[in-house]
């Protein structure tokens, strides 16, 4: 199990407080001055993980996460791309991933991220949608879970085993809804972690018996309604 996770800093104790009984060490999120407010603390809006060690990070919040990781033996790499307010400018880093698969809207991409993707040999899959990483709830190596049509098509146009839910259903403040990746994380293989619970979402049967097929365990972070908080990162540090 990843012993390291990184959450919206704005998490409610409750959260915290399921966290620490997992015996997972928090790095909370600094607010990212210059994107809109509702996602300013979102982790997959700063930060894309290579993989379980290896972080791009966006260069408006670089200083902190170095600072905060330092010594944890993970490596970290400033991206190019400065964050905006406005939408493409801060979707550089919200890259979708699901096995080799690196999917995104590629216009928006931050060259440094993609330059190390290409290193650990990820495959490029362009869609127009530039939130793919909040939109896609990754269950396993070849699955997801999605409320984004075109997004949902392609991927199962490729082989990618993909469950289509209604759109909405998960809050995020300011927006008339979030996505179900961005309230999900995946701590270990066979755990994937919710920010919150999903008894009033029409699909629920459906996520649940999806998730059983693949063996996955849920672990809730709390009892309210699930909410968008911009994906929990799991790490391994040494």
């Amino acid at each position: 199990m990843g012993n390291l996770i990184i959450i919206d800093g704005r998490v409610s104790q409750e959260m915290l407080k399921n966290i620490k009984k997992l015996n997972l060490n928090v790095v909370p999120t600094i607010k990212c001055i210059g994107v809109p407010e509702p996602i300013s603390y979102h982790p997959d809006i700063v930060i894309h993980p290579i993989n379980h060690n290896t972080l791009v990070i966006a260069p408006n919040v670089f200083d902190y996460y170095e600072e905060k990781l330092w010594g944890m033996g993970i490596k970290m790499i400033r991206g190019e791309t400065e964050l905006g307010k406005n939408y493409p400018d801060h979707v550089a880093y919200n890259v979708g991933r699901v096995g080799n698969l690196a999917i995104h809207n590629l216009k928006y991409t931050d060259e440094i991220l993609k330059y190390f993707l290409k290193k650990e040999n990820i495959e490029f899959i362009h869609v127009n949608q530039g939130y793919t990483k909040c939109s896609m709830m990754i269950v396993d190596t070849n699955a997801g879970i999605t409320a984004d049509y075109p997004m949902y098509k392609k991927l199962r146009d490729i082989g990618i085993d993909m469950l289509l839910i209604n759109p909405g259903h998960v809050d995020l403040e300011g927006y008339p809804y979030g996505f179900i990746g961005g309230a999900s994380g995946n701590l270990s293989q066979e755990d994937i972690i919710l920010s919150g619970r999903l008894d009033k979402h029409p699909d629920k049967d459906k996520i649940f018996k999806f998730l059983k097929r693949y063996k996955k365990r849920v672990i809730y972070l709390s009892n309210e309604k699930i909410i968008d908080i911009g994906t929990i990162i799991s790490l391994y540090s040494q």
